[in-house]
Formats: C-alpha cells, sequence, structure tokens
C-alpha cells in the first residue's frame, strides 16, 4: 500500500528517517530555492529517488488539496510499530520506559502535536486505539511536522487489555485527568517506568481506562476555564517528565 506525503518538512523528515521505501519525489515547476528543498533533493539523490517536475495543477490533482508548499513523497505506508518494540528502545538507550497512551484521540492536529511532543522529549512510544481514533495518515504526518516518522506508534484494538500487559511489565500508568484525588502533575514520579494517558478530547479518559489508572495526575487551573485542549495537557505532562529525567 503506498500513500502521498506532503508538506516541506514532512517529507524531509520521511527521508531523514529512512523508515519508509518511497516511490518518486514530486517538486513544483518553479518552486523557490531554499535550503530545505536542497536538502530534500539531495537526500533523495542520495537514496536514487525518481525526482518528477510537475505543474501547480497535477500536484493538486494528484493530493486533492493544495496544502503541500510544492513537495510530494509517493511512498510506503506508515510503519507501525509495537509494545515490545518500545520497551527494547528504552532497554537499549538504559532508561525507563517513557510511553504516552492516547484514548481515542480523534483531531489530527492534536495527535500530531502530541505525537512531535513525544518524540521531541524522547518518548520510547506512543500508543493508540485502532477504531474511533485518528492513525498515522499523511494528515497526521504533516501535523507532526514529520516527527512521528523518527516514532514508534502502535495501534491497538483494545487499550484496556494493553495496559494490563504494561502493569506486568512493571510500568506505572498515569492518567491525565481533573478528577478527585488527582495529584498535581508536578509532584507526580515521572522517574519511574511510566505511561502517561491522555484523553479524548471530549469525554476525557473512560471508565475502564482511568480505572486501571495506578494514579491520576491533575493541572492546576487558575483561569475562568476549566480544562485544557488535549494537546497541551499532554505536552505539558510529557515536558514534566522530561525535565525530572533530566535533573
Amino acid at each position: 500500500m503506498r500513500e502521498w506525503l506532503f508538506g516541506r518538512q514532512a517529507v524531509h523528515e520521511s527521508l531523514r528517517a529512512g523508515r519508509r521505501q518511497p516511490v518518486r519525489l514530486l517538486l513544483l515547476e518553479g518552486v523557490a530555492r531554499a535550503p530545505i528543498i536542497d536538502d530534500i533533493t539531495a537526500a533523495a539523490q542520495q537514496r536514487r529517488i525518481p525526482i518528477e517536475k510537475c505543474s501547480r495543477q497535477v500536484l493538486d490533482r494528484i493530493l486533492g488539496h493544495e496544502e503541500h508548499q510544492g513537495v510530494a513523497l509517493e511512498t510506503s505506508a506508515y510503519p507501525y510499530a509495537d509494545i515490545p518494540a518500545m520497551l527494547n528502545l528504552a532497554q537499549a538507550r538504559r532508561e525507563p520506559p517513557l510511553l504516552l497512551l492516547l484514548d481515542l484521540i480523534q483531531d489530527i492536529h492534536n495527535l500530531g502535536s502530541l505525537l512531535r511532543t513525544a518524540e521531541a522529549v524522547g518518548a520510547h512510544g506512543v500508543v493508540i486505539q485502532e477504531r474511533r481514533a485518528a492513525g498515522v495518515t499523511p494528515a497526521t504526518v504533516n501535523t507532526s511536522s514529520g516527527a512521528v516518522e523518527h516514532l514508534l506508534v502502535a495501534q491497538v484494538t483494545n487499550l484496556v487489555k494493553e495496559i494490563e500487559r504494561l502493569k506486568t511489565a512493571d510500568l506505572w500508568i498515569a492518567g491525565l485527568e481533573d478528577a478527585p484525588g488527582a495529584r498535581p502533575y508536578t509532584t507526580t514520579n515521572m522517574i519511574l517506568p511510566l505511561a502517561i494517558v491522555v484523553g479524548s478530547e471530549g469525554a476525557g479518559l473512560r471508565r475502564l481506562v482511568r480505572e486501571r489508572c495506578d494514579w491520576l495526575m491533575s493541572i492546576p487551573m487558575r483561569g475562568r476555564i476549566n480544562s485544557l485542549n488535549a494537546a497541551v495537557a499532554g505536552s505539558l505532562a510529557l515536558y514534566e517528565a522530561l525535565r525530572q529525567r533530566s535533573s
């Protein structure tokens, strides 16, 4: 199965990561010279990927939209990983595992932002639901600015069962939700082998997921609103984990 990646950063990071099998690179005729375009071209030439120049009309027609920034890459589908690969990565780095679990995140912009943050803080992997949730599509790659190309992502059918398996692997499960008894996220020990769970945009954590968390974390709110965007909340928790692990 093939798909079209679009956007300069997404295409560049995919070529840098080298996890897919590219077929051809399309460049807009007369596209302005820029360092990132030169880098994309050089990476394609180094890997002997055919480079084709095409008109804007052709590029728009192939992709079905105009958000390509003059670059598109025909390539193999996203290579999903599995949770054991994430735990092996943590072991290879000699670090306690840090995973991000997403409970039915549906907005690709939230998903892309969380994937980008997870990669930036050095998380060992992200777990998403296969059904009723956003997956890693070309649009997701674009919203993550290509960060997902460097990240291990597992797509699972039952998040509750995966949480139970993670517990048998000695990971602690911390759900991000403002609920009675929730600890402030800055007081939570994130140096432990840990999986942070972020709930959906509207409903938060599902009941069965919440019940399997070892504890819940909350983010202090002083303004008049009572919640944060899922991507913002998850990113705050991930960077707190990085801060603690870097101390």
